[in-house]
């Protein structure tokens, strides 16, 4: 069975850039999963712990035959493979890739939530998502992506980066 996922990439170390697209295709490289869509990369300010460099961030979406389990595990190991260095929560990082939905499934355990119970909170994760699935309703709102209200989100957006994924 094919399942639908977003994943969120943020990185504010170093190269940015190089990172995620690495990410990227580490993610393409495994043979479980497939990149449908890329948004633009978006620079922003830091969320969080704000003491630090600027982020580059962005949404992709990708159909796996992976369980979410073993998704979260994906995630780790490319992070990993990556560089990823854990440091304190919400500070810098080579890479860092969120698991924002993973078909239309709420679940929670000490590991993952899904939606990430970040989601609304985040213009530079909403955004991206809507550019890229504006129709993908959010399982727990029940709205579509760009119909979730922005307007209380704090304006953590610089600018957008077009981004052609190779």
């Amino acid at each position: 069975m094919e399942n639908r996922s977003f994943i969120g990439f943020g990185s504010n170390i170093d190269d940015r850039l190089a990172y995620i697209n690495k990410g990227i295709e580490l993610l393409e490289s495994e043979n479980k999963c497939s990149i449908k869509n890329v948004s633009s990369i978006y620079e922003t300010k830091p969320y969080g712990y704000t003491e630090q460099n600027n982020f580059l961030n962005c949404v992709v979406e990708i159909s796996t035959s992976l369980s979410l389990q073993e998704l979260l595990n994906l995630t780790k190991n490319t992070e990993s493979q990556i560089g990823r260095i854990k440091r304190e929560k919400w500070g810098p990082r080579e890479v860092d890739l969120d698991i924002l939905f993973y078909n239309d499934l709420i679940y929670s355990d000490e590991k993952i939530t899904v939606p990430h119970k970040d989601v609304l909170n985040r213009d530079f994760v909403l955004i991206p998502l809507c550019e890229i699935a504006p129709d993908f309703i959010h399982p727990v709102e029940k709205k579509k992506i760009c119909e979730l209200s922005k307007a209380e989100l704090e304006n953590n957006i610089i600018h957008k980066i077009e981004f052609n994924f190779t």
